[in-house]
């Protein structure tokens, strides 16, 4: 089974592993710049956990967890009528 797609909630932009985001002095960050995805949304330099996330492509912010996406699972197959693993 596949992991968690990364991409955009608002757009669906994937991020590629070369884009960066800067931990901005603005709101109180250290202007390091890394990729966000790497560690979940914290600076590796200053620790600051970004909790909202700017896209490259529509620039809307959304909060960072929503970028996170599980893959859908199919159910799990049905006993078929007749099978010895049949629940009663």
């Amino acid at each position: 089974m596949s992991g968690t797609e990364i991409y955009c909630p608002r757009c669906r932009r994937k991020p590629r592993p070369e884009d960066r985001w800067v931990c901005t002095r603005k709101i109180g960050g250290c202007g390091h710049s890394w990729d966000t995805f790497s560690t979940r949304g914290i600076c590796p330099r200053c620790n600051w956990h970004w909790i909202i996330t700017s896209c490259h492509t529509c620039r809307r912010f959304s909060p960072h967890e929503d970028w996170y996406h599980e893959p859908e699972r199919l159910p799990r197959e049905t006993a078929t009528a007749g099978s010895s693993d049949e629940l009663e």
